[in-house]
């Protein structure tokens, strides 16, 4: 364990799987494999929707920003976990680690709110087809979309300001791969009651609330479904939403378990529980912006049309 004895503290060190180096060059391979992925199948999807006139509708909008933000949180984490495979033990200075952890918060929190308006979105076009395009006009999903970026920033802030003030002269080793919030707290030699209160507040306002958005939506549209005479109109019905719903299940099934409960103290067995929750950090942050774009155009026929048409009309202009 790596000490300073000034309460100013100018830089972290992560430790990552530094005491498993044959891991780390498994994990390296694994997560650059992934990363590209994430970069590819993400900027496939954005270019698609931009470029189909058919898919400029509310629905791909809300995807084509949960696209931009997988790729803009993984591109503020994976760099630097790529590094400290590479390097053990990597050291960030504070500033950059409070620059990055801001990053990351902001897409996440950014994230759970944007899948609440996206289910706000399947709900009236489900609930109210005949009324959806006047209902979710540019005037309506617009300001939906920019709330979720600015709930998703301003909480970031809140949380980073507050990070940021606390004095940590006990320990600046990190067990993880990035500067993760709740690792950082863990690290203060001051009293965190602030800090939690501020966090199960953000819990409540970034996934608590906007799980309730889901669940009450999907529930209206269970029902509408269920309502709909023929087995054909209840499984197109159905297929508009299951997307989603996978999206869903996958990013809030990982998020909740890593900051639904902050502690204030770290436990005897701090370091492994560190470490396996460092992993399934690792598995939110880049399995499922890496799936995200798979289960959209797998699932999503209009989106594999788009991608047909994009790759005959460059077939047929190099011919």
């Amino acid at each position: 364990m790596e000490r300073t004895n000034d309460s100013m503290l100018t830089e972290f060190v992560l430790v990552g799987l530094s005491a498993h180096p044959k891991l780390q060059t498994v994990f390296f391979v694994l997560v650059l494999w992934m990363y590209l992925m994430i970069l590819l199948g993400n900027g496939i999807l954005i270019s698609v929707i931009i470029c189909d006139s058919h898919l400029h509708t509310p629905m791909y909008f809300f995807l084509c920003n949960l696209s931009f933000l997988d790729i803009c949180y993984t591109s503020s984490s994976v760099p630097l976990i790529l590094d400290s495979f590479l390097t053990g033990r990597k050291r960030v200075s504070f500033s950059g680690c409070m620059v990055q952890m801001f990053l990351s918060f902001a897409m996440g929190a950014t994230e759970c709110v944007l899948l609440g308006m996206m289910a706000l979105d399947r709900y009236v076009a489900i609930c109210y087809p005949l009324r959806y395009s006047v209902i979710m006009s540019k005037n309506a999903y617009l300001p939906m979309a920019a709330g979720s970026w600015v709930t998703g920033l301003v909480d970031s802030v809140v949380q980073t300001s507050l990070a940021m003030q606390l004095p940590f002269c006990t320990s600046n080793v990190i067990n993880h791969f990035v500067c993760e919030i709740l690792a950082i707290l863990k690290l203060a030699c001051a009293d965190i009651s602030t800090n939690v209160i501020s966090m199960a507040g953000s819990n409540l306002i970034v996934l608590v609330i906007p799980l309730l958005v889901i669940s009450i939506s999907y529930i209206f549209i269970v029902t509408t479904i269920l309502r709909i005479p023929s087995t054909e109109g209840k499984r197109k019905a159905f297929s508009t939403c299951s997307a989603h719903l996978t999206v869903v299940i996958i990013f809030y099934g990982t998020i909740f378990f890593m900051y639904a409960k902050p502690k204030s103290k770290s436990s005897v067995d701090a370091d492994n529980q560190d470490i396996i929750e460092a992993l399934i950090s690792l598995f939110y942050g880049v399995m499922a912006p890496m799936l995200n774009p798979l289960i959209y155009s797998l699932r999503n026929k209009d989106v594999k049309a788009a991608v047909k048409n994009m790759v005959g009309r460059k077939n047929s202009d190099g011919i």
